[in-house]
């Protein structure tokens, strides 16, 4: 211990937390503020969408499950587009769909143009969701990238934050005007940040890729506590490039413009990649087959069902649900880099799968006893209880991890186009959930439905379990190596599993 326990996985002394990183990290996960704002006002904006332009349940589902689908497409080309232009500009093209989607919803005279819109905007979501943890995770060091890559997390949880807060005070405006306002006012954050990037640098990892090493070793001098660390940084970057010859500073990578990833993601995968592949899917499937887009879409909906009529109070318990998910997620940015993905995760689905089961109790009751009888107050009080510990549940691991774990398992070279492709998986479960909450829960009752979450969530925890392998204070040079020792090694602790440190020729790095 001593000694040793100061020191990362390369043998080097861990430095404090580089401020330089963190606020790189922060202005990068700007863009998922945008994200979230666009889900958390739509939740409220339906309610006066419904009554202005006079539409149907079906319609409000394909309103709310578009974006998603839309977003579907905008995660499969963003991994392409970053490994071409850059993680830095790919941010500012993000930022600038967004601003085109909340103006066209802002000023949306109908349905169609709303619709045209929210699809805009959808690719927009696609962006971000693919690129804001890309970004923090290879700005980060190892020690603080659990927490730097949950940033775009907590950034979601804010913008649905500010999203119900909108929602309650524009509420008051005219029917004609409050959702259009809701929606627009997007835009002026969405220019503000594409300007923003260019006190952004751009990703040292990406740099790398493209041969560009000595600006790579720029930043990396700007967020490393001495120069030595950043050169010995710099090196682990470049041979998980696969850079033929270091010592030939400008030599391209092998794969510098993304051409081939997909062939060696599904064609031609070796072991550690293909079990790469199935960890990051994975947690991306099972993220929203809990119930979270449910729950945050259409918590109006549910606390009526719980029994909240007036719809003011409708809308200031949807607030709450929004303050409960980000105070729940700054405790899990905290947390995560400290006890670890495994546990926090695995913990965070026992909270989930508990809560589930008693809101659809609760629910089921309240659904099955005359209004205003007596026997059904302890059941409404239950329902409501539950929508705030399943959302702190979910904020406190199963969110920022899928995240964070997604962001960091892949290659270097196959990290953007591979993250994009377990985005693309997000947003089509996401669409699915949120384009079929009403119809489910119409056809099996809203209490079935949450039943129905609460088995998905317990087939999710025992896909972590035997499929996902710690990550925790992994350089992300090394985490390849980690998926090399099978299924059975990746229920270990990191501990159990102690994997070789060294460069070729056997020398440690540093020596």
């Amino acid at each position: 211990m001593g000694e040793e326990d100061q020191r990362n996985g390369n043998g080097r002394k861990e430095g404090r937390k580089s401020k330089y990183a963190v606020a790189c990290s922060i202005v990068g996960s700007i863009i998922s503020i945008l994200m979230g704002y666009d889900t958390g006002v739509m939740s409220g904006a339906m309610l006066f969408i419904k009554d202005d332009l006079k539409i149907n349940d079906t319609q409000v589902q394909v309103l709310a499950g578009i974006l998603n689908f839309c977003a579907l497409a905008g995660s499969l080309t963003a991994g392409r587009v970053s490994d071409w232009i850059g993680r830095r500009w790919t941010i500012s093209f993000a930022a600038w769909i967004f601003f085109a989607g909340s103006v066209l919803m802002g000023f949306a005279p109908n349905f169609a143009t709303l619709l045209v819109g929210r699809c805009v905007a959808g690719v927009g979501v696609g962006y971000a969701l693919m690129i804001a943890p890309i970004y923090a995770a290879e700005i980060a060091s190892a020690e603080s990238r659990g927490a730097l890559s949950s940033l775009p997390d907590i950034c979601i949880s804010l913008g649905i934050l500010l999203g119900y807060v909108a929602n309650y005070f524009l509420a008051k405006l005219p029917l004609v005007y409050g959702w259009r306002a809701m929606l627009g006012i997007g835009a002026l954050p969405s220019a503000a940040l594409a300007l923003g990037v260019f006190a952004m640098p751009e990703s040292p990892r990406w740099l790398v890729m493209q041969g560009r090493t000595e600006e790579a070793l720029t930043v990396l001098r700007r967020e490393c506590d001495t120069p030595g660390d950043a050169e010995a940084r710099l090196a682990e970057i470049k041979a998980a490039a696969g850079l033929a010859d270091e010592s030939a500073p400008g030599a391209p990578a092998r794969n510098n413009s993304g051409k081939g990833v997909w062939k060696e993601l599904f064609l031609h995968p070796t072991p550690p990649v293909r079990r790469i592949l199935v960890a990051a899917v994975g947690v991306h499937f099972f993220n929203h087959l809990t119930g979270i887009e449910a729950v945050l879409l259409y918590s109006p909906r549910i606390f009526k069902a719980a029994g909240i009529e007036s719809r003011n109070e409708v809308l200031a318990a949807t607030v709450g649900v929004g303050v409960t998910k980000t105070v729940f997620i700054l405790v899990a940015i905290f947390l995560v880099d400290r006890i670890g993905r495994r546990r926090l995760y695995l913990s965070s689905l026992a909270g989930i799968i508990a809560s589930l089961v008693c809101l659809g109790l609760g629910l089921t009751i309240v659904e099955h006893t005359p209004p205003h009888h007596h026997a059904a107050r302890w059941a409404v009080a239950l329902a409501i209880a539950t929508v705030f510990t399943f959302v702190a549940s979910f904020s406190i691991g199963v969110g920022p991890v899928t995240w964070t774990y997604s962001s960091e398992v892949f290659p270097l070279r196959l990290r953007a186009q591979g993250n994009s492709v377990a985005v693309a998986i997000n947003r089509a479960i996401n669409a699915t959930v949120s384009m079929t909450f009403v119809s489910l829960y119409k056809a099996v009752t809203i209490g079935g439905a949450f039943f129905l979450f609460a088995g998905l969530a317990t087939v999710a925890a025992a896909f972590f379990y035997f499929f996902c392998p710690e990550t925790q204070g992994r350089p992300l040079e090394e985490i390849e190596e980690v998926f090399s020792h099978g299924w059975r090694a990746r229920r270990s602790s990191p501990a159990a599993v102690e994997l070789p440190r060294s460069t070729a020729g056997g020398k440690p790095e540093g020596s």
